[in-house]
């Protein structure tokens, strides 16, 4: 039996959609006022489930204080209070949509989930926009 753990987590950042190889009037076009070269932020709220099997030993699929440290270690510190652009490395030839930043998100922190669970991420860009990534 599979059970979905999840844990809420939020950050603010700033970040600007535009391609450096695009003129200014297709990243206009293209991403408007996202474009905005001073940046712009979100507070993005952040949703981490991990699905696996019951421990038999703990009753956990994953101790939540261990997934609570592991989004505040790779995650919030990251991330938190940054421009995305400017001082996340994973960003720096990535255009930080919120697709992109969910991609980035999931592959920080899948190397610290048991291998035989599945993880799934949530991000809220605003709370009605939302991107979701599985692997």
């Amino acid at each position: 039996m599979k059970v979905k753990v999840s844990r809420k987590a939020h950050f603010n950042a700033a970040h600007r959609l535009y391609r450096p190889d695009w003129e200014d009037a297709k990243n206009n076009t293209v991403f408007g006022k996202c474009n905005n070269p001073n940046f712009h932020g979100h507070n993005y709220e952040l949703v981490v489930s991990v699905f696996g099997e019951i421990d038999p030993e703990t009753g956990f699929v994953i101790d939540m204080k261990v997934l609570k440290d592991l989004i505040k270690d790779e995650v919030e510190d990251a991330f938190d209070h940054k421009n995305l652009n400017l001082e996340v490395p994973e960003f720096k030839e990535l255009n930080p949509t919120a697709e992109n930043i969910v991609v980035v998100i999931w592959n920080k922190l899948r190397p610290h989930i048991d291998e035989d669970n599945d993880l799934e991420v949530v991000l809220y860009e605003t709370p009605r926009n939302f991107v979701t990534y599985s692997g």
